[in-house]
């Protein structure tokens, strides 16, 4: 059995994924769905907020995995990269019987080689940048699809905005170089540094990925990067010398041209800031200095479409993308609101690395000085926690109160060292006044319902499952425990 393939008209053609319910994976069922696909799928019983996606697109979902979903004989299964056939055997028994089979990466690949594709990516903002990116989308009625990399604010818990099929746009991963199977027409670059250290063993690793993902841009191209990023600044150097036909596009504060930022400063809880290029104010309603940097990634690639589609832009698309940035209220996961009870306004981010969290750390507190800032981290992955440990120790210095856990292990990772989470908890409390370990999540919960007050602000930060505490103490402040 070969590599499959995904046709470019897929109405009618039945397709079974294994996997379903991971947030890329249900975001491209939705996007099959609506190309007229019969989509199934399964995955394991728990139960994920994309359950209620799949059940309203209709899909039916098989668990556990077994070699029985597949008695429908499906034309095409695509499986998450997760997935291997010597460990899932219902994917073992699709290549036994020799279905074509191809990993979510290799589909959306396909999907991106039969349209005008768009690629963004970016060990941070990759996925604010593309939610950003579809909401412009939508109100400016651009003829084209997106696929974001979690549920994007407004959108009825959906990744993905289905507004026509001329362009493509699509969150792309770096992780084992997946975005080295998508076909982009035009990139957004955010930032580059080292991670995934469970599979690029050094910086210039990654680096190289990188370069290889923009070389993937045919001749004449086009590059929108980060210019205040040094990673983005070394691998466009590195791409400038190879690729001299590819349209570079900076922006940032370092930036010439029309994406030069200026930051003015935050009101009424919105960062406003103007660019080179363009007269007047934009307001974004996130927090930090890296939303703006996303917002200008997004504007860039925006009107790079708007003058594809329509032949220029106007003065209405300006005052349609700037509504959309003052409005935009995030993603799942990303600077996420839970809510506010008792005073104390509860948030979640994923940022699980040291960038991340300091730079997520210092937008909360430029956005809410007047709150105490309680955080709650668990790390992700024995290997990234290894290879930063000292970084992750010191990027907490914009908390007032830090909670730690045992490191949330990654099953694609084979860790042999001795690093775990009380050395990253030893370490932190040499830089930090407060700080606190729970192993288990669940164990911080008797200290945190004594400690939290009227004005804080608690965020629970990382890649882990420590999420869930957020939402236990959201429901006891609120008196439903």
């Amino acid at each position: 059995m070969g590599r499959g393939t995904l046709p470019k008209d897929v109405s009618g053609i039945k397709i079974h994924m294994i996997g379903i319910k991971g947030t890329g994976m249900s975001a491209l069922a939705e996007l099959l769905c609506a190309r007229g696909a019969r989509v199934s799928g399964s995955d394991v019983a728990d139960v994920f907020y994309t359950d209620r996606i799949l059940a309203r697109l209709g899909v039916p979902v098989r668990t556990p995995f077994s070699c029985q979903n597949l008695a429908d004989a499906p034309d095409v299964v695509i499986h998450s990269a997760a997935y291997v056939p010597e460990e899932n055997d219902e994917l073992a028994e699709a290549y036994r019987r020799g279905i074509p089979t191809l990993t979510y990466p290799e589909a959306l690949g396909d999907i991106s080689c039969a349209r005008f594709s768009c690629g963004i990516a970016g060990v941070h903002g990759k996925t604010t940048t593309t939610a950003m990116i579809a909401q412009m989308v939508k109100e400016l009625r651009l003829d084209a699809s997106v696929l974001v990399g979690s549920a994007v604010s407004g959108n009825n818990d959906s990744c993905v905005v289905l507004n026509g099929d001329t362009f493509f746009i699509a969150e792309t991963c770096e992780y084992r170089r997946h975005f080295l199977h998508f076909h982009p027409q035009k990139i957004v670059l955010t930032s580059v540094e080292h991670d995934h250290q469970d599979y690029y063993s050094s910086y210039e690793d990654i680096l190289a990925a990188y370069f290889h993902y923009i070389d993937r841009l045919p001749q004449f191209g086009e590059l929108f990067y980060c210019v205040d990023d040094q990673g983005v600044r070394e691998v466009v150097q590195l791409a400038f010398f190879s690729r001299p036909d590819l349209v570079y596009v900076p922006y940032g504060e370092r930036a010439w041209g029309d994406y030069g930022v200026s930051i003015h400063g935050v009101q009424d809880r919105k960062i406003s800031f103007s660019l080179r290029g363009f007269a007047g104010e934009f307001y974004v309603a996130l927090p930090g200095e890296h939303s703006v940097l996303n917002a200008t990634g997004a504007l860039a690639l925006a009107l790079s479409l708007v003058k594809k589609q329509y032949g220029e832009v106007t003065v209405e698309h300006l005052t349609t993308l700037r509504k959309v940035l003052a409005l935009f209220q995030g993603c799942r996961r990303r600077s996420e609101i839970l809510g506010e009870v008792r005073g104390i306004l509860f948030m979640d981010d994923y940022g699980h690395h040291p960038t991340a969290i300091k730079k997520t750390l210092r937008g909360l507190k430029t956005f809410f000085p007047e709150r105490r800032i309680v955080v709650d981290f668990m790390s992700h992955t024995y290997s990234r926690t290894a290879a930063l440990l000292t970084e992750f120790a010191e990027s907490f210095q914009d908390a007032d109160v830090v909670i730690l856990h045992e490191i949330y292990a990654s099953a694609r990772e084979v860790y042999q060292g001795e690093v775990n989470g009380e050395h990253l908890f030893e370490l932190t409390k040499r830089k930090h006044r407060r700080v606190y370990y729970y192993e288990a999540v669940m164990q911080a919960v008797p200290f945190l319902q004594a400690e939290l007050k009227e004005g804080d602000l608690f965020v629970t930060l990382g890649a882990g499952d420590n999420c869930k505490l957020g939402e236990v103490l959201f429901n006891y402040f609120k008196g439903e425990v």
